[in-house]
């Protein structure tokens, strides 16, 4: 998720669509949460990995 979110961020950017570059933002964080949620060992709806 945050992979998709760097390369949705970086062509909305070079191509100018503010929407992906919205999208790209908004799957960064919520990958970068998820991430970080993960590795403290807190299960995400009872996983404790959400990939």
């Amino acid at each position: 998720m945050i992979v998709l979110g760097l390369i949705l961020l970086v062509v909305g950017y070079l191509i100018g669509i503010p929407i992906l570059t919205t999208i790209g933002v908004i799957l960064l964080v919520v990958g970068a949460v998820l991430a970080l949620l993960g590795a403290v060992g807190r299960p995400i709806g009872g996983r404790g990995h959400y990939y």
